[in-house]
């Protein structure tokens, strides 16, 4: 690059704890693409997690971030990147890179220079893949402990699931994620049960795009926007459908955004969730910042992971707790 950095963009593969399933499919491992940005002294590091879902692929995000830099050589800076790169995973790492390097170089933590207040652990939920409801039952009774849940949903028989996983974990708080599984018939009917059994929160029950119904309707069951929410764009669409919104650095384009979005949702009277791409920790790290003092967390990639970064995020239990600066930030 012209402006004295070096960028390495690579493809990383890390295991899946077992299988993970969401309505849409399942899989036993992750592809995510690192950037890396360094002046010969101080490297930054970013990940994202390409989405098919949003029309992205490995090699689609790898060429878009190298073509970022090219196009822009010794203009190339964070502030520049908004305007170059539109939301999504490539925007994402490349931004995130770009933060770490900026601690590195400073010698002060990311937190100190976007002005935030100095950052806690949190609590995270965990998250329970798809499944019949018997195993479910059991996944959720090995994690009965836990203060938060997540259960994929977006089947026929998703009372029958939510059942099996509150005999399982009886004191856990549940959230769940529909992925636009449900129609606006089946959240009239399964809303009221679902208070019934304790839970708290349901994600994107309508597919994204058709959710208008959601203004029409008493949502005694608050809903998160998902799929239907990227970055602050997005926010006067989801007025008055939504009581909450699900920020993912992969659909914001980057911390930078996250941030910016996270205050205008506040603004505008959103509850707000912090969740992720199934990703390693150097994903969750600048996450783990916007939400600091989210309604819910959600940032357990590396949990559902059989391997991780050389220096991980640490959990105790679901408790998240401050990224070392050795992994990012």
């Amino acid at each position: 690059m012209a402006n004295g950095l070096r960028l390495t963009v690579v493809e990383d593969v890390f295991p899946v704890a077992g299988t993970f399933t969401i309505s849409r499919g399942s899989r036993t491992e992750i592809r995510v693409v690192a950037a890396t940005l360094s002046d010969g002294i101080h490297t930054g590091r970013g990940e994202c997690v390409p989405y098919a879902r949003y029309g992205e692929t490995v090699d689609g995000v790898m060429e878009a971030i190298l073509g970022a830099a090219n196009d822009l050589g010794d203009g190339l800076d964070r502030q520049g990147l908004q305007d170059r790169l539109a939301p999504g995973a490539a925007r994402n790492a490349l931004d995130c890179a770009f933060w770490d390097l900026e601690a590195k170089r400073a010698g002060k933590p990311v937190w100190q220079l976007a002005g935030l207040t100095a950052p806690k652990p949190i609590e995270t939920a965990f998250t329970l893949s798809l499944g019949a409801p018997e195993s479910m039952r059991d996944a959720a009774a090995k994690n009965a402990e836990r203060p938060l849940l997540k259960v994929k949903l977006g089947t026929d028989d998703d009372l029958g699931r939510i059942e099996a996983v509150r005999s399982g974990a009886p004191n856990s708080r549940i959230i769940v994620d529909a992925n636009e599984g449900w129609t606006v018939e089946q959240y009239l009917a399964l809303a009221p049960a679902l208070v019934r059994l304790g839970v708290a929160l349901v994600e994107q029950p309508l597919p994204a795009g058709k959710d208008d119904a959601l203004r029409q309707i008493e949502r005694v069951l608050p809903v998160c926007a998902d799929e239907s929410c990227h970055d602050r764009a997005s926010l006067s669409h989801l007025k008055g459908k939504y009581d909450a919104i699900n920020i993912k650095l992969d659909k914001t384009g980057g911390l930078t955004e996250a941030l910016l979005m996270r205050d205008a949702a506040v603004a505008e009277g959103f509850d707000i969730m912090v969740g992720c791409m199934l990703g390693t920790s150097l994903a969750m790290a600048p996450a783990f910042f916007v939400a600091q003092g989210a309604a819910f967390a959600d940032l357990d990639g590396p949990l559902l992971l059989a391997a991780d970064r050389e220096v991980p995020i640490r959990y105790e239990g679901s408790t998240m707790q401050v990224p070392d600066l050795a992994l990012w930030g």
